[in-house]
């Protein structure tokens, strides 16, 4: 990666605030003049978010023939039809059923069929066969979806206990991860087809490229995690210190160019470079590139399956879709290593700015050479960007108490954190504080890299 050295920063970073799960604040419809705090959403601003979110599932659902909804291309996995039955689940089993007066299920074999791993709910269908449930149709599903939308509606027509009101923006955040999953676990689904559909296409970037530096920053005493001031997940607190080292960071991801350097020096033949489960992996999966790519023999280039068909592979975008023993190796090769997920939020800009899937390319853009968001390009939209980072639960962590206790706590094993966010990752649910998780071999995330190394 031929990455230009620039001075480090003066002194550490501090962690400006993260995002934290706060309380949404009652609307007074008796005609009090209270005025909630403006980080926290009003009723009426719930109500507009829940519209907002619910209907964007669906617009996703638009490019979809009734044929594409029973996909599920591996365990790993799921169908549309059921992340469109799930999400609906959570607000009936969380919210419903403990706050709606004479609510009545839609259908009391639904919590089994569609409960993901919520063991104090209940017995479930199994994860694998997910895709063999023909029934309910997609019809039925979105009937279902109708249905528990007006319970909700309705139940937000009176004022709330706080705590369910809590629980729908928990369950609207629930929502855009599984919009983030229906994208990638449809990509997965149709990277087999040998058609290639075409979900939406987009347009190829142009522009000059942005050159990659090495960007300082001084190391100390910060403060990561949120801050309690809005909606957060419960694995991304309690804010507390840390002792970072000062590290240099690259300005921007690693392209498809750059990676496919590491291919040519048989990077995917060279056992030096992979930690021993990596080169296990490697060996059992036959990898020798990243996911999605396939060599055209014909004229030694690389295509790329893509949410727009195939495409070839394009060089200046970042790579994706590679796991964390990939990430790990190329690094290694680079002469660099992946940085710690303290040192990534101590470094990464508060603003939320990116390539995300409200832009509708889904898939990863080349940075330019006039974009100047900050020190670091591509924080956040794009890729998910791997950290040396294992996936535990921060001094003073506890899981909530209940079935929602089970929502990230029990996961905290075998797992490292990505930062960043990605190209399908909804605009409004990217925070600097945000832990995604997955298992190091796992690549059809929309998972890349961003280098680190210590300073001299």
């Amino acid at each position: 990666m031929d990455i230009h050295q620039t001075s480090p920063a003066s002194g550490a970073s501090s962690g400006q605030s993260g995002i934290a799960h706060a309380p949404v604040a009652p609307t007074h419809r008796s005609g009090a003049n209270t005025t909630p705090r403006a980080e926290e959403p009003s009723f009426a601003a719930l109500e507009n978010l829940y519209r907002s979110v619910r209907g964007q599932t669906q617009v996703l659902c638009e490019p979809l023939e009734t044929d594409d909804y029973m996909l599920q291309s591996m365990p790993e996995a799921s169908p549309a039809k059921w992340h469109l039955a799930h999400t609906t689940w959570f607000f009936e089993t969380f919210v419903l059923a403990d706050y709606a007066r004479h609510y009545r299920p839609f259908d009391p074999r639904f919590s089994f069929l569609f409960n993901s791993y919520y063991e104090a709910v209940g017995e479930r269908w199994p994860r694998p066969q997910r895709g063999l449930l023909s029934r309910p149709t997609v019809g039925e599903v979105f009937r279902y979806r109708a249905h528990i939308d007006e319970a909700v509606y309705e139940l937000m027509a009176y004022p709330m206990d706080p705590e369910a009101a809590n629980r729908i923006l928990l369950g609207l955040h629930h929502e855009q991860q599984h919009q983030e999953l229906l994208v990638t676990d449809l990509k997965h689904a149709w990277s087999s087809n040998p058609i290639h559909p075409v979900y939406r296409p987009y347009k190829p970037d142009d522009g000059a490229r942005a050159l990659a530096r090495w960007i300082g920053f001084g190391g100390g005493l910060v403060s990561i995690g949120h801050d309690g001031s809005a909606f957060a997940f419960d694995n991304e607190g309690p804010r507390h210190r840390e002792f970072v080292d000062a590290c240099e960071i690259a300005s921007r991801l690693v392209t498809n160019a750059e990676y496919q350097e590491f291919i040519e020096d048989r990077g995917y033949e060279r056992p030096e470079l992979w930690l021993s489960d990596g080169w296990a992996t490697l060996r059992a999966g036959r990898w020798d590139a990243p996911l999605y790519w396939q060599r055209e023999e014909a004229c030694s280039r690389w295509l790329n399956v893509t949410m727009a068909g195939l495409r070839e592979v394009a060089p200046d975008e970042p790579v994706c879709h590679v796991s964390f023993f990939e990430a790990d190796a190329y690094a290694r090769w680079a002469g660099a290593r992946l940085p710690t997920e303290a040192q990534w939020e101590t470094a990464a800009d508060a603003a939320i700015t990116g390539n995300f899937l409200e832009g509708g390319r889904f898939h990863p853009a080349a940075t330019i050479a006039a974009d100047d968001r900050g020190p670091l390009h591509q924080v956040n939209g794009d890729v998910w960007q791997w950290t040396a980072s294992p996936y535990v639960g921060y001094p003073g962590y506890n899981p909530p108490a209940g079935a929602l206790g089970e929502y990230n706590g029990k996961f905290m094993c075998n797992q490292f954190v990505l930062r960043g966010a990605s190209c399908v990752t909804p605009r409004s649910h990217a925070r600097r504080t945000y832990r995604n998780f997955f298992p190091p071999e796992a690549r059809w995330q929309f998972s890349g890299i961003r280098l680190a190394r210590d300073c001299a």
